[in-house]
């Protein structure tokens, strides 16, 4: 106890010279301090505990809320197990009620069932039909009745049934005949009009010379976005001008518009060039020139040939014709020996050649290039075909599809190109035989006859 004393004192001491100034503090103003300062400490460990105490009773409080909150979520899965299994057990119950009512309608039904079902198979095959039928512009709304009968789950009603039949029979009776009526006809614009449509039974339609097509789920008429060619569009003219008795040459599809959509998707020639390339436009251009060059020549060799015949006919030589040239080659040379004269037509006669066989061998040449033109388009598509395989695989033909046209067409367009460059060819050269032929037999009479008066 002295000990504790003392070093209470030691410290106490310590902090008053701490906190008074050297020389002012009083022994009775020091043992004020430490009252003071025992107070403190009492007082903030009185603070201390309560605020403990404070805390403590509010874990708990927050431990007790959870196991109230625990046990009510028990409660709550208790009583959703129970509401579960209960109605698990309903569940099975109504299944089983379920399938005894089934059974008892069966047995019920008998041969009933086999008959609304054959009824329901038939209004879903018929609905499919009327669906996608171009009776059903002229008659629409038809699919909708037909389907609640197909997809019903009960028995069918008489008037269903009746339905069905009338159905079935107004199908049959419509399609042999021709009818006209007016419906609405969807236009490019995305608009509707009202148009006179003449109908050839279930295979075509058209409305002033062109065919139409049938949406069913819109349930409207539209044109075809490609018309088939001006023949078959000229006899659906013929029937829709028709009238009285008698008979009308006219077109329909049996296919029921299989071929109209393939007309729509045939490509025009132009496509066809286009898919040709620029090898395809070279060979066009080709084929033109040497078309042009062909008629030409062979329309002037004609020409030059009938004068020459004229000119054989006449004692009077003309400088409008070869043989007319040569005959005043002649006059010029009368007067010398025969071989003279035979030089100086010879000469005359060359001189005729090279004028009238101009331009063939460029036309020769053309038709000679076309088809290596073609060819030569024919390895390019083959490559283009290739690389597209290396690329994509063969799984969608229509990657293929651009470098196989490039290979076919520009094959096609080379023959169809060389063809006619060597007909062409081959007229014009006879023509120009045939000129140069004349030429040397009228020369050899004159060689001969001045022969002959020398003599």
């Amino acid at each position: 106890m002295k000990f504790i004393k003392v070093v209470g004192l030691s410290v106490a001491a310590g902090i008053a010279a701490t906190l008074a100034p050297v020389g002012t503090v009083a022994l009775a103003q020091e043992q004020v301090t430490l009252d003071q300062v025992l107070r403190a400490i009492r007082r903030e460990g009185t603070e201390v505990s309560a605020e403990n105490r404070e805390r403590e009773q509010r874990f708990v409080a927050d431990r007790n809320n959870q196991r109230a909150e625990l046990a009510r979520a028990r409660q709550q899965v208790a009583a959703a197990e129970a509401e579960s299994t209960r109605l698990e057990t309903l569940r099975d119950t109504n299944a089983q009620s379920i399938a005894a009512l089934d059974e008892e309608l069966a047995d019920k039904q008998g041969e009933f069932q086999e008959l609304f079902g054959a009824a329901r198979s038939a209004a879903a095959e018929l609905t499919a039909e009327v669906s996608t039928s171009q009776i059903s512009a002229q008659f629409p709304g038809r699919a909708d009745e037909l389907r609640e009968v197909a997809q019903t789950e009960t028995l069918p009603t008489e008037t269903q049934l009746r339905y069905l039949w009338t159905t079935y029979v107004q199908q049959i009776a419509e399609q042999g005949k021709v009818a006209t009526f007016n419906a609405e006809v969807a236009q490019a614009n995305g608009t509707t009009q009202t148009a006179e449509i003449t109908r050839i039974g279930p295979f075509v339609a058209f409305s002033n010379k062109r065919f139409l097509t049938y949406d069913g789920a819109q349930n409207q008429l539209e044109f075809l976005a490609k018309q088939p060619a001006g023949n078959i569009t000229g006899l659906a003219g013929n029937v829709e001008n028709a009238s009285g008795d008698g008979f009308v040459r006219g077109v329909i599809d049996p296919s029921l518009g299989t071929l109209l959509s393939l007309v729509v998707e045939t490509p025009s020639a132009l496509e066809r060039l286009a898919q040709g390339r620029t090898v395809g436009y070279a060979i066009v251009v080709i084929a033109i020139i040497g078309a042009l060059l062909g008629v030409y020549k062979w329309v002037t060799l004609s020409m030059i040939a009938s004068a020459v015949k004229g000119q054989v006919r006449k004692q009077r030589a003309s400088k409008g014709n070869p043989l007319g040239r040569v005959m005043l080659a002649y006059e010029a040379a009368q007067s010398k020996d025969v071989e003279t004269v035979a030089l100086k037509l010879d000469d005359a006669i060359l001189k005729e050649i090279p004028r009238l066989e101009g331009g063939l061998n460029l036309i020769k040449v053309f038709a000679a290039v076309a088809p290596l033109m073609g060819l030569l388009g024919t390895v390019i598509g083959m490559i283009n075909t290739f690389q597209a395989i290396t690329l994509f695989g063969t799984g969608d033909p229509q990657i293929m599809a651009g470098g196989i046209s490039e290979a076919l067409v520009t094959t096609v367009l080379g023959l169809i190109a060389a063809i006619p460059l060597l007909l062409l060819h081959a007229f014009a050269s006879g023509a120009s035989k045939r000129v140069s032929q004349i030429l040397e037999e009228q020369a050899a009479g004159i060689v001969a006859e001045h022969a002959e008066g020398r003599a």
